[in-house]
């Protein structure tokens, strides 16, 4: 059986959960779309989410490796397109470190894509329902050096991969007085779906672009 490898981030900037790790957990072990998934929980520090990272892919040898991060404020489930070879913290991260302008991976390409078909999923999770959107950027903490890096390690392999923002948990908006959020089933559900397109489906030629 094939392995879907889905990665999620320990909690930071003070939260006590991170619902990305909720989401990957919730899924570990099921099958879907004849493959298992494989959940696996990577700090939120740079560098060393890399190598976790690295360990994983060799542990499980994924067909598709969907990374899953937290963005508070955002009100869907947004599918990356693009991560850019900059990190540059607004906070620092968990080990205390705060990259400035610094390349991912010095020497590397400006960008990588996501090789996951962004918009047939993002097509199929609104016609079942679920809020999603393609995003144009991933930031530039540890969820965009993850991105990078991800696409970086899977260059060669083939291997569908990207990244995937969720909105904060219900128990965390209420901390966020106006903050949206979505609640972990309605998450676990969403991601399900978005897992086997990601496994069967060919990417659709769909508008997904923004004005700004």
């Amino acid at each position: 059986m094939n392995n879907l490898l889905v990665t999620g981030f320990e909690p930071f900037g003070g939260e006590t959960i991170n619902p990305s790790w909720e989401l990957a957990r919730a899924l570990n072990g099921e099958a879907i779309a004849g493959a298992r998934v494989v959940a696996v929980q990577l700090p939120c520090v740079f560098g060393e989410a890399l190598t976790r990272l690295d360990e994983a892919l060799a542990r499980v040898k994924p067909s598709v490796v969907l990374a899953i991060g937290q963005a508070g404020g955002r009100c869907d489930l947004s599918l990356e397109r693009v991560a850019i070879n900059v990190d540059d913290a607004r906070i620092p991260d968990n080990a205390g470190a705060q990259p400035i302008d610094e390349p991912v991976v010095p020497g590397g390409p400006a960008a990588y894509f996501s090789t996951l078909p962004i918009k047939a999923i993002v097509a199929g999770l609104r016609e079942a329902g679920f809020p999603a959107s393609v995003s144009q950027t991933a930031g530039t903490f540890v969820c965009n050096h993850l991105f990078y890096g991800l696409q970086h390690l899977v260059k060669e392999r083939p291997v569908r991969s990207g990244f995937m923002h969720i909105p904060y948990l219900p128990e965390q908006a209420a901390r966020h007085p106006g903050a949206p959020s979505l609640p972990l089933p309605t998450l676990v559900a969403a991601t399900r779906l978005a897992l086997e397109l990601a496994v069967t489906a060919e990417e659709a030629r769909l508008g997904g672009g923004q004005l700004d």
